[in-house]
């Protein structure tokens, strides 16, 4: 998209020669002949650099400097006159006014000013979005999380983040984490320095959405008083995250397909094309393909995005993460609370593995956030979790048979190998927690997992026991010598 300019001159021979000049340089260029003209034009489509008179028939150019700046503080300014006098160039330069040029105009210095002013605003943004980035950083480091199934979702990520992908579908459950990972993409992506841009599809009706998503000119529906950019036109060249896409209505999903499609839109009311290149990212918590089946949702825009889909897993398919993220947590609010961090006892560990996280990573968030606000003990303990997770973590373990025994009686030594074998899978295979769930030592577990024939030992243990002394001709791996070796 070319740089907008805004000539603002009482003279027409001026305002002309200076509008045919620039024109043929590629600028997109209009023109004012008053201060209130000006100001019009600047609050009905902002320009991105005003060359301003001072010596205007209605308002002073220094107060149409003032009040330009008030409506938007990004839009270079070049102030010029004929009447060139130190204390009105250092008025407008107080003003921050870009620059200040006498007249006659000498059109190559023009050029190289107007060249100058855009490329110092385009840093100051560049400036500004990487401060932004520093302050908030979203990278797939700070996704929290090592089981196999979060790891792979990253892996994926990361090529889509460093291609040229144009559209992505990010699939999950509310609360798995759908625009954490939406704005990882794209602040490692090679558009991290431009815009990224977000918003809910079901938080606003139909026509609000069209224009805040498309723009709309002045006079497009009665509210309409002024020109207004909207999102994919303000994230050129960045990333616009389109939240439950899913619930988009019709009519706009046709025109998002088109965008897609053209690069291109054109505002509520307007008549002109626009052309944008922007990634967009969209996210649901619905089953696209059976709304394409049910008529909700068009079948040509659901294959226009599914090109690259990523699904985020529930919290419950990834149990392991869970004291990682409890932990990510405890760490968070103990310095935003500024409260010594305390520790997760096995109980409450334990419980919140164990309980099924309907609402996800999110719900896991807000139930650490609520203990670190009302308690203030050095360790979570199990009585500072909601009490309806312990309630219905039972009633779970109730419905799935776990602890209750039943009228026919049960051999205790099969459900204790149940038990060992769950605990090991939930777990990834990781031996500590997977003794914490059970509440054994490590070689107790160890000691259980060899009698029930669930441990597989590593080659590096079978080379220590093989380097070990024998006893008494019996091999180590017998079930008596476990017995006498295990720590119970």
């Amino acid at each position: 998209m070319s740089s907008k300019l805004l000539i603002v001159d009482d003279e027409r021979l001026i305002r002309w020669s200076v509008e045919q000049t620039l024109a043929k340089g590629g600028y997109e260029v209009s023109t004012a002949s008053t201060g209130e003209a000006a100001l019009a034009a600047v609050r009905e489509d902002p320009p991105d650099l005003v060359l301003l008179d001072l010596r205007l028939p209605d308002i002073d150019g220094l107060q149409v400097l003032r009040q330009i700046k008030e409506l938007s503080p990004h839009i270079q300014v070049l102030v010029m006159t004929a009447y060139a006098d130190v204390g009105t160039a250092v008025e407008a330069m107080k003003l921050t006014a870009y620059d200040y040029l006498p007249k006659p105009i000498d059109f190559e210095n023009l050029a190289v000013t107007i060249r100058n002013a855009l490329e110092a605003s385009q840093l100051k943004r560049k400036v500004q979005l990487l401060s932004e980035k520093h302050l908030y950083p979203y990278h797939f480091d700070r996704i929290v999380g090592t089981s196999r199934a979060i790891q792979e979702v990253i892996a994926v990520a990361r090529k889509v983040a460093q291609s040229e992908a144009a559209t992505v579908l990010i699939q999950g459950e509310s609360g798995t984490g759908k625009d954490l990972l939406a704005k990882a993409i794209h602040y490692e992506s090679a558009r991290a320095e431009e815009p990224f841009m977000e918003i809910a599809c079901t938080a606003m009706p139909e026509t609000l959405l069209e224009s805040e998503l498309f723009g709309h000119e002045r006079g497009a529906f009665t509210d309409a008083k002024t020109q207004k950019r909207g999102l994919f036109e303000v994230a050129q060249g960045g990333t616009i995250f389109l939240d439950e896409i899913g619930d988009m209505s019709g009519g706009l999903q046709a025109k998002l397909l088109r965008v897609l499609e053209e690069r291109r839109f054109r505002r509520v009311g307007g008549t002109k094309d626009v052309s944008v290149d922007v990634r967009v990212i969209g996210a649901t918590n619905r089953d696209l393909r059976q709304a394409v089946d049910g008529g909700t949702f068009r079948k040509d825009l659901y294959y226009r995005l599914q090109v690259v889909t990523i699904t985020l897993p529930p919290l419950r398919d990834r149990r392991e993460d869970i004291p990682l993220l409890a932990g990510y947590f405890l760490e968070h609010f103990s310095r935003e609370f500024k409260k010594r961090l305390p520790r997760l006892s096995l109980e409450a560990e334990r419980l919140l593995v164990q309980y099924d996280w309907p609402g996800n990573v999110r719900e896991l968030r807000n139930v650490i956030e609520r203990a670190m606000i009302l308690e203030d003990a050095g360790e979570l303990l199990l009585a500072h979790l909601p009490p309806e997770i312990a309630s219905r973590v039972s009633v779970v373990a109730q419905e799935k048979s776990g602890f209750h025994l039943p009228s026919t009686g049960v051999v205790l030594e099969e459900v204790e190998r149940e038990l060992v074998r769950q605990a090991l899978e939930l777990t990834g295979g990781n031996q500590s927690r997977a003794a914490r769930l059970l509440g054994l030592t490590r070689d107790e577990l160890r000691y259980r997992a060899r009698k029930f024939g669930l441990w597989h030992r590593t080659e590096e243990e079978r080379q220590g026991e093989e380097s070990s002394p024998p006893h008494g001709g019996n091999s180590p791996d017998t079930p008596a010598e476990i017995q006498r070796n295990a720590v119970v």
